[in-house]
């Protein structure tokens, strides 16, 4: 499966050349996960599926919109865009796109995608705290993980509602490796956060270091960013930005 990523860009203010743009992964160009910028329903996927209803995931949360692709998530959301439920597998094409329930947030519902193409698969979570044990399984092996950048520091920034007990925020970089290490040997970062921002190239160093230790590629992405599943994470070079300049 060929990947653009679209937009590397968390909640934060700050933004860069090749960073600026909010959530969205593109698959062969037929299938969009996430809708953080209003400009990406100019790719035209055949189906859209979001991880979470949080603006920088789905724009149109926060201002108005109308388009006429189908879009999906793990809860139902009907204003100026109509969110349908997905609760199990979807089939369409050569594609399986699965829902996986993870935690993020205490106000709404979120869902990892794994996507499978013949013997090629990818697991994009979104925003990120842990997955359950008993949906590992569902990803044991798979080819990519792409996952949330929000928080370099181990243990992220994790709270507990002090009502309903649950659990919310974002996991540390060193802690999502250390949870998807055993299921894949590619581990690709994107949603980072203000850290990422006060050196970029230092960043980037950062996070590939930390896959050393488990014996995985880990990298970081950029807007505009292309590779395969069955391939090597590209390296940040001149050909691999032209698509993306802001």
């Amino acid at each position: 499966m060929h990947i653009t990523v679209l937009g590397t860009r968390g909640e934060v203010a700050e933004s860069a050349p090749f960073h600026s743009r909010h959530s969205g992964i593109l698959i062969d160009e037929t299938l969009l996960f996430d809708l953080g910028e209003r400009e990406f329903l100019d790719e035209r996927p055949d189906h859209i599926f979001i991880t979470h209803l949080h603006p920088d995931h789905a724009f149109f949360v926060t201002g108005p919109a109308s388009f006429d692709i189908p879009v999906s998530g793990p809860e139902a959301y009907d204003d100026a865009v109509t969110v349908t439920v997905i609760d199990g597998p979807a089939y369409l094409g050569p594609y399986t796109i699965t829902p996986v329930p993870t935690h993020h947030s205490k106000l709404v519902k979120s869902a990892a995608y794994l996507v499978r193409k013949g013997g090629e698969s990818l697991l994009y979570t979104g925003d990120l705290i842990w997955i359950n044990r008993e949906y590992h399984t569902l990803f044991d092996p798979v080819d990519l993980v792409i996952t949330d950048g929000s928080l370099i520091r181990k243990g992220g920034r994790i709270r507990r509602d002090p009502e309903t007990g649950v659990l919310y925020g974002h996991n540390g970089i060193p802690d999502l490796v250390r949870l998807f290490a055993p299921y894949t040997t590619r581990i690709l970062f994107v949603h980072f956060g203000s850290w990422f921002y006060e050196d970029i190239e230092a960043a980037r160093e950062k996070i590939a270091a930390l896959g050393e230790e488990y014996g995985v590629s880990v990298s970081a992405a950029h807007d505009g960013m292309e590779l395969e599943t069955a391939g090597p994470v590209f390296p940040l070079g001149q050909s691999s930005l032209s698509r993306f300049g802001g």
